[in-house]
């Protein structure tokens, strides 16, 4: 009775209903309806307990982003130098690889040093025409016997015995499979045609194949049971591979021989003592 028509309850609603209760229009609230739904000023407060909107919870940091401010620096610091030591590498190996210009006549030393020998790049297998030949490389020496006596052995297929050792061998060994191989692959790129060496690294490739030979002579053979080696020499043998039968190249299946010079064995050496 007496009251403002804004103020009563709508007529015709259900008991389930909501009506609009309030004294202002502006400040009216659906009874009956969820606060949250109704968008009323307690909703926020109720949910957020100071009346701001809660979204949804941001998603937990991964990765470096995960780690301390003090830690991030020391990660980018790493991730840096890696990249740096990649580029100079990658760098490197492709003046070692590229034909002879200012800076590699300039620092030609310290590409040498980085790269050689463990990052030495070897194309033959990828080549336009790939390596098609077999080489052996073969040894005898001179040896002073108990007696007094020179004697020259006959001459000793190293490479035939390290290709009997691997075949049939699941498991070869990699001294077996590259350390003669490979010490010739030296000697030859770094000798003339004449068989002198070629600047420092020429000298050394002689020492380090004629230290190979002279152990495997003690290790193999016991050459130092007939007495003392003096002297040894080197040769290849190079035959040509056969190509397949629909080919129509044509080898030679002569073998071609490269004979070194002899070589002077040291004390050391001698006695077994490289071994």
């Amino acid at each position: 009775m007496g009251t403002d028509a804004k103020e009563s309850p709508a007529e015709g609603t259900d008991a389930g209903e909501s009506a609009v209760v309030g004294t202002d229009a502006d400040e009216s609230v659906t009874v009956g309806a969820d606060p949250a739904e109704a968008g009323a000023p307690g909703a926020d407060r109720a949910a957020g307990g100071a009346g701001v909107a809660v979204g949804p919870p941001a998603p937990p940091r991964t990765g470096v982003a995960a780690l301390s401010p003090r830690y991030q620096v020391g990660a980018a610091v790493a991730l840096a130098a890696v990249a740096v030591a990649a580029c100079v590498h990658l760098g490197m190996v492709f003046l070692s690889l590229a034909p002879a210009n200012t800076v590699t006549k300039q620092h030609g030393k310290a590409i040498e040093d980085w790269v050689y020998p463990e990052f030495e790049q070897n194309w033959k297998l990828f080549a336009p025409n790939p390596l098609q030949q077999n080489i052996a490389v073969q040894v005898r020496a001179e040896v002073r016997t108990k007696d007094g006596d020179l004697r020259t052995t006959g001459w000793r297929d190293l490479s035939a015995r390290d290709g009997a050792a691997i075949d049939g061998n699941l498991l070869p060994s990699h001294t077996q499979q590259n350390e003669l191989r490979r010490a010739w692959d030296f000697l030859a790129a770094t000798h003339g045609t004449d068989n002198r060496p070629v600047g420092l690294r020429g000298a050394l490739s002689e020492t380090y194949m004629r230290r190979i030979v002279v152990m495997r002579l003690h290790r193999e053979d016991g050459i130092g049971r007939e007495g003392v080696v003096q002297r040894v020499q080197v040769r290849s043998r190079t035959t040509g591979v056969q190509p397949p039968v629909w080919s129509r190249e044509q080898f030679s299946d002569k073998p071609a021989y490269r004979v070194l010079p002899w070589w002077t064995v040291t004390a050391d050496e001698a006695s077994g003592g490289v071994a």
